[in-house]
Formats: structure tokens, sequence, C-alpha cells
């Protein structure tokens, strides 16, 4: 079965805003230094700071992943094809993701997860969100729409990430979980 039009914009929604920062139209390493740099920005780090380290080391080994499993012609970029490949393959069996989908859904919530209290909160949802250009009405419609509550726990992320990438349904709650609300 063809990845649905569905599935593909919420594929393209992630590569663009959280991968193709150079907007190259694929993925190389010089957009995962860009991502690097944003991160710290966001958060007020400086390039010695720990946590900056501990993200930026899980991001480049993330891309070591992300270019072996997908970078099928081995020009050391992953092009929207590969992109839509990877997933595509994933959604046949999301509790076997690969290592790196399995590092970037825990980088994720960790870089959600502000507080680090281990649970996501709407406002720490929302802040995300926006500095990705979400407005913030339409994050907190997103955050009702995951029906997690209060706040988003690693269980309830992991389900919700599974059903973004995986369904073709478009009420399904997972679709919410980088705060649009429609794609």
């Amino acid at each position: 079965m063809p990845l649905s039009e569905f599935r593909k914009k919420k594929l393209l929604y992630v590569f663009n805003t959280f991968f193709d920062f150079n907007q190259s139209g694929a993925i190389d390493r010089k957009d995962l230094d860009l991502a690097i740099q944003r991160i710290n920005e966001n958060r007020g780090w400086s390039a010695d700071n720990p946590k900056a380290q501990s993200i930026r080391d899980t991001l480049l080994k993330m891309w070591d992943n992300l270019r072996q499993g997908a970078d099928t012609d081995q020009d050391g970029q992953v092009s929207r094809d590969e992109w839509f490949q990877l997933w595509e393959e994933y959604a046949k069996n999301p509790s076997n993701a690969s290592e790196w989908q399995q590092d970037y859904m825990s980088v994720t919530f960790q870089l959600f997860d502000a507080s680090g209290d281990k649970s996501i909160d709407e406002n720490e949802f929302c802040n995300v969100c926006r500095y990705h250009g979400v407005a913030e009405a339409e994050a907190r419609e997103a955050f009702k729409k995951l029906g997690v509550g209060q706040e988003i726990t690693w269980d309830k992320f992991t389900n919700l990430w599974k059903q973004y990438f995986s369904s073709d349904e478009p009420t399904a709650a997972g679709n919410f979980i980088f705060g649009k609300t429609s794609f």
C-alpha cells in the first residue's frame, strides 16, 4: 500500500521543521549542526553546558544512524523520498523502531520536557511548538486533542509517537504531538 497523502504531509512537516534547517530539500550534517545551534539558543545554553554537550552528542549519533539507515544512494544526505521510505518501513512495525528512531523519540521528549521532571505539561509543549512556528492557540488546541489530561508521560508520549508516524487516521490523537492541528 503506497504512502497516503495525509502521512506524506505529516512526514514532510517533521522533515521541513525539525531536520532540513537550511531548506536544501535534503537532510545532511549541516542541518544537524544548525539544529544543535538552535536548541542551544532556545534553551540559553552555551556550547560547553553539559546538557548542550549531551544533546549534541545524541544528535550527532542520531545523524550517523539516520544516514546509515536511510541514505540508500550513499550521497551523504537523506532526501525526502528516502525519508518517506524510512518511515514507511517504521509504520509496518512501530514496536521495532531503529536505533536512530528511538534516539529521535527520546531526544524529542527531552526537549519538550524543559523542567526535566519526566513529563510534559501544556506550557512546556506550547513553548516548544511556538519556537517552531506553531501559534500558541493552535498548540494549546493540539495539546487538548492529545487527550493526555494535564501531562504527557513517557508512556503516553511513545504511544502518541507511534500514532503520528504510522497512522493514516486524521483524528488519531498522535497526529497532534508536534502542535499542528491539521495537515
